[in-house]
């Protein structure tokens, strides 16, 4: 599918790798809506963008389906949607004064990263399989964000890499499900970026986990998930597949 001209929803869209994949859609030719639970920050980036601010609440089916409806208003029914909203949790199961983790804690976490994205997924499928199909006969894509968290996890991850790799499962299945309906979906799964997250963290930590990556050794750039997200779109025989986006990293147990 061709960027230029369709209609792209962007969840989580107003920082780090969102706002990333938001600018370089808007870049190539995509009218934007930039959906995030902080407005203002939506409204800064869609402004620099010449998007629309949708904020939303992706755990919400009313939220999500106004969001969808003002995007739809702004620039007619989207054909690329990309999830990018999530949260990260470190929640050891024994806590160190031996009480077990709060239950509210992986609820929270899977809730948000998991079913959120499954929302404004089957929201968006919706409105898209009515579409008429593009010249290809495509009529949209999908792309979930996964976390090479699904695959190596690491001590206190329970809660986010059983959300991640759930998006991973969910690849397949629904790009069967949606295939008849033209509609494309794929996961990536990110390694370790240079998120605001990660820039909050020392220096020194910064460099040493830049240094666990093989090659390149260093953190990986927003500019460079937004690139492979794009690609998605355009490449319109990638579907139901989980890319890694990692430098070949393999995350060790702690």
């Amino acid at each position: 599918m061709q960027i230029q001209g369709q209609a792209a929803l962007v969840t989580g869209g107003a920082s780090g790798l969102g706002e990333a994949t938001a600018r370089a859609l808007a870049a190539q030719g995509a009218k934007v809506a930039v959906l995030d639970r902080n407005a203002e920050l939506a409204e800064k980036v869609a402004a620099d963008i010449g998007g629309v601010a949708c904020p939303c609440d992706i755990t919400d089916p009313a939220s999500v389906q106004a969001a969808i409806d003002k995007a739809a208003a702004a620039h007619g029914p989207a054909r690329i949607l990309m999830n990018v909203a999530g949260i990260g949790s470190a929640k050891r199961v024994v806590q160190r004064d031996g009480s077990a983790a709060p239950l509210e804690d992986f609820v929270r976490v899977v809730n948000i990263n998991l079913i959120g994205t499954y929302n404004v997924s089957r929201l968006f499928a919706a409105a898209c399989s009515k579409l008429d199909a593009l010249d290809n006969g495509e009529r949209g894509v999908m792309m979930f964000t996964a976390s090479v968290a699904a695959f190596d996890g690491q001590v206190g991850q329970q809660a986010y890499s059983a959300s991640k790799a759930g998006l991973a499962g969910m690849t397949l299945p629904m790009a069967r499900d949606l295939a008849q309906h033209a509609i494309r979906v794929c996961t990536v799964a990110p390694g370790l970026f240079a998120t605001p997250l990660m820039k909050e963290l020392p220096e020194a930590v910064q460099q040493s986990l830049a240094a666990s990556i093989p090659f390149p050794p260093r953190l990986g750039k927003p500019e460079e998930f937004a690139e492979l997200a794009c690609h998605i779109v355009t490449n319109g025989h990638l579907n139901g597949e989980v890319i890694r986006l990692d430098g070949a990293l393999r995350m060790a147990p702690r």
